[in-house]
């Protein structure tokens, strides 16, 4: 396997901040030599892919025209989370042994000033890709897309929940599912789980508040009337809207709080009513999917008798080979312990990369390929967002149910 770059073009730069991403003995895969001394081997026909990644590292905006580091305090955080992506990336494809078949793969700086991705394009430095697997959004993400599907070439979203006002394009595939696609889930949980119970969509005034109530008014409205009775309430943390919750709680039936809300202090607020009412009240909390980030029911002391759920595309619990791999060479390479981003990174390359070796002409045909897990599920489907003959683009509808409580997450369905 070939392992080549382009597009970060200073040594120096990667030397320092990639740790030799690239390694000087990246040819492998080559045939090994014939046992029989003496005979010439037939030959053997070589199939080499191209793959493209993007990353928004932002080389041009950290280093001056003379590759000096701008900055004296460290590492800015803006570049971590590529960074982190592309070390993943690169450990998946250093762990590959493939026979007779080289990988080159181009790292791209999708922040890049002297090479944004619109020259990339006009250059022609894509044509012979044979997928794009991506960690962007922003305008960058709209022109590969528009890219990828004028040549036909399999784009990969790896981390943006958006497409990004993408339609029309059968070769885009969103591997972070859309907020969309997190409350047909939870929703299905529900219809399934709880269609009798209480069920209560607690939200703040605010257009992304909106936009989730009318998802699940969507959802639950598919036949023309309701499937399931979602009231919703207001709530904007004051002692009249805890009040006013308290009040439509029944202690003796199951009543399920979905906190329809990306805000954090929204999160903090409703999680910390429901926890004083749950010991009178059973009361199951589902929040929206970037809950798992928020400082206050993250920590390991609060909310510690109270789990709070959400979904997620992403569930490791890091016992299997490949993560074992992974940790093993992050400490080895970068002396820590590898990031969701890493992981993420890893995930996305080792899984495309094999796919393409798979079914060189038919990626997203064999999308969903049991056989090439690396850490989670995936269940790709076609979403049809008009009369189209073609799919809008392709998302992973596979989300767990995770338990957040006292710091610690958990797969909970």
């Amino acid at each position: 396997m070939q392992i080549k770059k382009t597009a970060i073009t200073v040594s120096f730069i990667v030397a320092i901040f990639i740790a030799a991403i690239f390694p000087a003995n990246a040819q492998k895969g080559t045939m090994p030599p014939s046992p029989l001394a003496g005979l010439i081997p037939p030959p053997v026909t070589i199939k080499t892919y191209h793959i493209a990644i993007f990353a928004p590292l932002y080389l041009d905006s950290v280093f001056t025209g003379a590759s000096s580091f701008r900055f004296k305090q460290g590492m800015p955080r803006l570049i971590v989370p590529g960074l982190e992506f592309v070390q993943g990336a690169e450990l998946a494809l250093d762990s590959l042994y493939l026979p007779n078949t080289n990988i080159v793969v181009s790292i791209y700086d999708s922040k890049s000033y002297n090479e944004p991705v619109a020259t990339l394009i006009k250059e022609k430095k894509l044509d012979s890709v044979d997928i794009i697997i991506g960690a962007i959004k922003d305008a960058e993400y709209k022109e590969l897309a528009d890219f990828s599907l004028e040549k036909k070439i399999p784009f990969i979203s790896a981390t943006y929940p958006n497409d990004g006002g993408v339609a029309q394009d059968p070769y885009l595939v969103i591997m972070n599912p859309t907020l969309k696609a997190h409350c047909e889930a939870i929703y299905s949980y529900l219809l399934e789980n709880h269609g009798t119970d209480k069920i209560f969509l607690v939200r703040k005034k605010g257009p992304q508040e909106d936009k989730i109530a009318d998802y699940f008014k969507e959802i639950n409205m598919q036949d023309g009337k309701p499937l399931l009775n979602i009231q919703t309430l207001n709530y904007e943390a004051s002692q009249q809207d805890a009040d006013n919750l308290k009040k439509k709680l029944d202690s003796t039936k199951q009543t399920i709080i979905i906190g329809g809300s990306l805000d954090e202090s929204f999160a903090t607020n409703l999680t910390l009513a429901c926890h004083d009412l749950f010991q009178s009240y059973p009361i199951t909390l589902i929040g929206m999917p970037n809950w798992d980030g928020f400082k206050q029911l993250t920590k390991s002391d609060v909310f510690a008798d109270f789990p709070v759920y959400i979904t997620s595309p992403y569930y490791n619990d890091k016992l299997d080979d490949n993560s074992r791999k992974l940790m093993n060479g992050y400490q080895l390479k970068y002396k820590g312990k590898p990031t969701d981003m890493a992981f993420k990174g890893y995930e996305c390359a080792l899984l495309f990369t094999n796919l393409l070796i798979k079914y060189p002409t038919a990626v997203i045909d064999s999308i969903n390929d049991k056989s090439l897990k690396v850490f989670s599920d995936y269940n790709i489907r076609p979403v049809m967002l008009g009369n189209y003959d073609l799919p809008d683009y392709y998302e992973n509808k596979h989300l767990y149910f995770i338990k957040i409580q006292g710091g610690n997450f958990s797969k909970a369905w």
